[in-house]
């Protein structure tokens, strides 16, 4: 499975098209179980007043496991009410044209202060949409804020786990 790496700036029209980068498509195709036999794969992208600055946008698959775990939550429960509401609710699904773009709607647009450009960031099962400035302004800040405490030779990698431990 392919997962989505690096970061683009794109242009957004007035319509508000952009387009999405080829190598996020080849992760988009790879995860919409209709490619290659239908070759424009499509995304779905969440919004809301719990992303604040940015869309997250996911893959066909990635998206299906999402609510299959909202589907193992309770029914009835409020845990799965809020899932639904702020998730399945919250998401927008939609094709890439044959041009490789998107079209944001307008209210998804407004939501996130979109126009002029945007910044796709990948973040390995998703990839966010930002406004440039706001992304620069909000990226400067956190990076920042984390490397405030750590020292000079901070090594991110030291983060996670190598691969075959737990």
């Amino acid at each position: 499975m392919l997962s989505f790496r690096g970061e683009f700036n794109q242009k957004v029209d007035s319509k508000g098209r952009m387009s999405i980068p080829a190598d996020f498509r080849a992760v988009l195709a790879d995860g919409d179980p209709r490619c290659p036999e239908v070759p424009l794969p499509r995304l779905v992208v969440l919004h809301g007043p719990h992303l604040k600055n940015c869309l997250h946008a996911y893959t066909i698959d990635a998206m299906a496991e999402i609510e299959e775990g909202i589907r193992r939550l309770p029914r009835g429960s409020n845990e799965r009410k809020r899932a639904s509401r702020m998730i399945l609710g919250k998401s927008w699904d939609t094709e890439i044209d044959k041009d490789g773009r998107i079209v944001l709607p307008q209210r998804l647009r407004q939501q996130i202060g979109l126009e002029g450009e945007a910044v796709m960031v990948a973040m390995g099962d998703y990839f966010e949409i930002w406004n440039a400035k706001t992304y620069e302004d909000v990226e400067a800040a956190e990076t920042e804020a984390w490397l405030e405490d750590l020292p000079d030779d901070f090594d991110p990698l030291t983060l996670i786990d190598p691969p075959g431990e737990v």
